[in-house]
């Protein structure tokens, strides 16, 4: 193990507070404040909800697996907008950043899943975003420990949110994102409108039904071609062309709603899945914003 990692196991994972943590803290609060940029967020989402809630000067977040207070962040941007929220993760390092950086927010360390109690976590290494409560998602995981798991409906009646209507919700937690809906009453909390990114599971004909029209989901592929799986490798497989990524709405079938907008990709002679997975990729990151602003648009 390199001395920096050894450092940072040490002092920056300790669950204590001290100097190093503090000093470590206090340089990536400069560094946030002497850089600034327009968008935090993976994919620019947050200026496309920033955009879309423009008539809105203060409003209620909440972000299941917020990872860092800033970085890849979808509502730190908001928060700048003084707007306020609930930012949940598993990882108590996380947490003390948040509580370092955003003051003004409920930032709280437990796993969010259909029920109170525990489960079992999958664990990578420290301040890792590929920690997960999912079986699935944790199989290549190095050790399992046990934490405390609650539901996000506990979480928000326990919070000062409790009566306040919720803006928007973001949920990045590895595989889980079903479970947590689950324990979500999003009726309840007018929650309105759906958008899916690797999501990777079946909703339920109920779920659909309750939402009808309003889940959007992107997928990496020209549908009709190539639903479901496994699609880069169909398509090099059968060597086609192009290929490409689709934002379209969600149905009962699988892969099958109404198209909102696709981007075509040509795919090189020397194509592996890995290259035209990231080829993609790129593409989505612009296509799914602007897929989103057009629905609202038409709103």
């Amino acid at each position: 193990m390199k001395i920096e990692e050894k450092i940072k196991n040490k002092y920056l994972y300790s669950k204590k507070n001290n100097i190093f943590k503090f000093f470590y803290f206090y340089y990536q609060f400069l560094k946030s404040k002497f850089k600034p940029r327009l968008a935090y967020s993976h994919w620019g989402v947050d200026l496309i909800i920033t955009k879309l809630l423009n008539s809105k000067n203060k409003g209620i977040y909440i972000d299941v697996g917020c990872h860092h207070p800033f970085l890849n962040n979808h509502s730190y941007l908001l928060y700048k907008s003084g707007w306020e929220g609930i930012n949940i993760d598993i990882d108590y390092n996380s947490i003390d950043m948040f509580n370092f950086f955003r003051k003004s927010d409920v930032n709280i360390q437990t796993a969010v899943t259909d029920h109170k109690g525990e489960v079992d976590l999958f664990f990578y290494h420290n301040r890792a975003a590929k920690n997960t409560i999912s079986k699935e998602f944790g199989s290549g995981a190095k050790e399992k420990k046990k934490i405390n798991s609650d539901t996000l409906n506990n979480i928000i009646e326990n919070s000062k949110f409790k009566n306040s209507k919720i803006d928007f919700v973001s949920i990045d937690v590895e595989g889980n994102e079903m479970n947590v809906l689950n324990g979500f009453n999003l009726k309840k909390y007018n929650i309105s409108f759906i958008c899916l990114a690797g999501f990777m599971k079946i909703l339920s004909k109920k779920f659909i039904k309750k939402f009808n029209g309003n889940i959007l989901n992107i997928h990496p592929s020209l549908l009709p071609k190539y639903k479901g799986l496994n699609t880069h490798e169909r398509a090099i497989k059968n060597k086609e062309k192009y290929s490409g990524c689709t934002v379209h709405f969600v149905d009962s079938k699988l892969d099958s709603g109404k198209i909102i907008l696709q981007k075509k990709v040509k795919l090189s002679t020397k194509e592996t899945p890995s290259s035209l997975q990231k080829k993609i990729l790129k593409h989505e990151h612009k296509l799914y914003p602007k897929a989103i602003s057009k629905i609202f648009a038409n709103l």
